[in-house]
């Protein structure tokens, strides 16, 4: 499994190439993920375009990459996934968990904005 990460519109774009499977694949998707939160990367969108195989150590880290995210209150999300991975998605009844498009612009429209610390309500002094 190869990675390559872009930014667009706020956004972190992640490329992934290959096979997410127990050892390299999985633990890529477990370092790459903990890496980015620790960047202050709170979108992410992993596009499975070129994903072939999932195995279920793969899904694992992918559940785990979405958990971690929402615990650090970021987004993760899927992007172009392949029949196949869809399909085991669908098996494992995770297209419901996952926030998942075939659309690289609608994904990117669909983070929640980041709130600007000067938008925040002043704290009330008492």
């Amino acid at each position: 499994m190869t990675t390559k990460t872009r930014l667009v519109g706020g956004v972190t774009i992640v490329d992934v190439v290959g096979r997410i499977v127990l050892g390299e694949g999985s633990d890529g998707v477990r370092d790459l993920v903990r890496n980015l939160i620790k960047d202050g990367n709170r979108k992410i969108l992993l596009n499975l375009r070129d994903v072939d195989y999932v195995d279920s150590a793969g899904l694992g880290e992918l559940v785990n990459a979405f958990t971690t995210m929402r615990s650090q209150g970021g987004e993760l999300k899927l992007l172009n996934l392949s029949k196949r991975v869809r399909a085991l998605l669908q098996i494992t009844k995770l297209l419901a968990v996952f926030d998942i498009t075939d659309d690289e612009a609608i994904s990117v429209k669909s983070f929640s904005p980041a709130i600007s610390p000067s938008l925040l309500p002043e704290p009330i002094m008492g």
